[in-house]
């Protein structure tokens, strides 16, 4: 009667670590997919700047430009 038990208890646990690894497997390639559709459609500029990248790097070419029409105009900082 115990081995029966022992039997069944064991089967089942086998059958819940095969589905917790197919689960995980395929959560890991659900991760992988999305991964590569978020790097397909990343908007890219100059020297492979991302969106958050490029709006810093704007704005530090918009300062550049303001400090030197401010030298141009003669103005001291």
């Amino acid at each position: 009667m115990n081995s029966e038990y022992l039997l069944i208890a064991a089967t089942m646990l086998t059958g819940v670590v095969i589905l917790a690894h197919a689960g995980l497997r395929g959560w890991q390639g659900w991760l992988q997919l999305k991964t590569r559709e978020l790097e397909m459609h990343r908007p890219e500029i100059e020297g492979g700047a991302a969106t958050g990248a490029a709006r810093i790097e704007l704005a530090d070419l918009k300062e550049r430009i303001r400090k030197l029409e401010a030298i141009a105009a003669g103005v001291d900082f």
